[in-house]
């Protein structure tokens, strides 16, 4: 069931990915019953009686439903036209990953109950991170070409879809949207991971990389939103703490499973 959901998601976004910008009707509803499905296979596959599965995979197919989410809500206040020829494709996409790259089931045991929701938020606050570097990424590119020359720009569909972008003040308004959301679902990992490491691993803290890269990713998150509160922070310091912390995050979780799941072909806890 979960694969017939993933593959009609998947068709549903690459179909609303092309159609005409006037289909605005056409491409708001067939965008959420794609989002629809594509939650209910995550949902149906992570959590499973008894057990969860977790791996790369489900993190940046999750990330691809955050990103289609934000996109489908700020719709309704912005012209992001531009966005959708970005984000519904990959979402196309990535939302097939999972069958390709299943992870690794953990079973729960006598586990707490609660650990799917931690799990959960975990993958969600990851996963808005993520979209918000790559939101940073395509504002760079966005000013990048504001400073050419007209004469050297770059045709294509790409570039198309940059130019139709919104104004890189809305762009910058929808960036620290989603780093405030995914600032406070980082906070709540962090602290419900403290509850959970006692049951986990049998220590009430436990010190290694992940835990590490985590931590300084909240930090850097953290300074980001206090110095855009008191000091106006903008531009490229923003961009440049983004992606900072976007790449600790990385290091933390999906780097790491990517490459015990493919390159290493093994699983871990």
């Amino acid at each position: 069931m979960q694969t017939t959901f993933f593959i009609t998601a998947a068709l549903l976004y690459a179909l609303c990915a092309f159609l005409p910008a006037r289909r605005r009707l056409a491409i708001s509803a067939g965008t959420a019953v794609a989002w629809l499905l594509h939650g209910s296979a995550l949902w149906a596959d992570v959590v499973t009686p008894g057990s969860l599965r977790v791996g790369f995979a489900m993190m940046l197919s999750a990330a691809m439903w955050i990103s289609v989410a934000a996109y489908w809500l700020e719709n309704r206040n912005f012209a992001l036209d531009g966005l959708r020829m970005l984000v519904l494709p990959c979402a196309a996409v990535m939302v097939l990953l999972p069958a390709l790259f299943p992870g690794t089931v953990m079973a729960l045991g006598q586990r707490s109950v609660l650990l799917p929701w931690h799990v959960t938020i975990a993958i969600l606050a990851y996963s808005t991170l993520t979209i918000a570097a790559f939101h940073a990424v395509l504002m760079a590119i966005q000013d990048s070409r504001l400073h050419t020359r007209p004469g050297a720009t770059v045709g294509g569909w790409f570039a198309a879809a940059i130019d139709r972008l919104p104004a890189l003040l809305t762009m910058e308004k929808l960036l620290f949207r989603l780093i405030g959301f995914g600032f406070v679902l980082l906070t709540l990992t962090v602290l419900s991971g403290v509850i959970f490491s006692e049951e986990l691993f049998g220590k009430a803290f436990r010190l290694d990389h992940k835990t590490v890269f985590t931590m300084l990713s909240w930090v850097l998150f953290g300074l980001l939103l206090a110095g855009r509160r008191w000091r106006g922070w903008r531009g490229k310091t923003a961009l440049s703490f983004t992606l900072a912390g976007f790449s600790t995050l990385l290091l933390a979780y999906v780097g790491s499973r990517f490459v015990l799941e493919v390159v290493l072909h093994r699983g871990v806890a």
